[in-house]
């Protein structure tokens, strides 16, 4: 799997999740779903992702992880 398609899978995941426990438990987590939206945002226009930084250093990038 792909640097893109791994990040593309957590944020995904992170915003499926915030919906359920906005739901279930606060609302206060939409405010976790619009940061997860708003790093998407800012990442398709400086072409810098936090999460691809983080992968990269815990060694989670997979195969030509350096070229994402």
């Amino acid at each position: 799997m792909s640097l893109e398609n791994r990040i593309r899978m957590i944020a995904g995941v992170l915003i499926l999740a915030s919906l359920a426990l906005a739901h279930w438990v606060s609302p206060y987590w939409l405010w976790f779903t619009a940061f997860v939206g708003a790093n998407l945002l800012q990442s398709a226009f400086t072409r810098w992702c936090l999460m691809e930084d983080m992968l990269k250093k815990l060694g989670w990038a997979g195969p030509g992880g350096n070229d994402a």
